[in-house]
């Protein structure tokens, strides 16, 4: 599925804006989150309809499959969430260890 060299480098690229990439597979659909460090730069990530079709060639699945959260949307959620499948129950939702749930 994933082109891993791609994958690298892109991880690569936000890490050096202070940003993290994971990748899920859930069935059919990929979810992706995009975390910030304290430090990171909030004017450097691109719009998510732009970084779906840079993952959709780095991933090599439709971006219709791919559920992409930025860190500003995981600041609205109680605790870090760190996934959550399309339509998740907050019980479906992952937390960081000691985040409240």
């Amino acid at each position: 599925m994933a082109d891993e060299e791609r994958l690298r480098a892109l991880r690569s690229s936000l890490a050096a804006d202070g940003f993290s990439l994971e990748v899920r597979e859930h069935g059919d659909r990929v979810g992706v989150v995009i975390s910030a460090s304290p430090g990171a730069c909030a004017d450097c990530l691109v719009p998510k309809p732009l970084m779906r079709g840079i993952l959709r060639n780095v991933l090599g699945v439709e971006e219709d499959a791919i559920d992409i959260s930025y860190p500003r949307d995981c600041a609205a959620s109680p605790g870090r969430r760190r996934f959550a499948p399309p339509q998740a129950t907050p019980k479906q939702i992952e937390y960081e260890p000691g985040e409240p749930s």
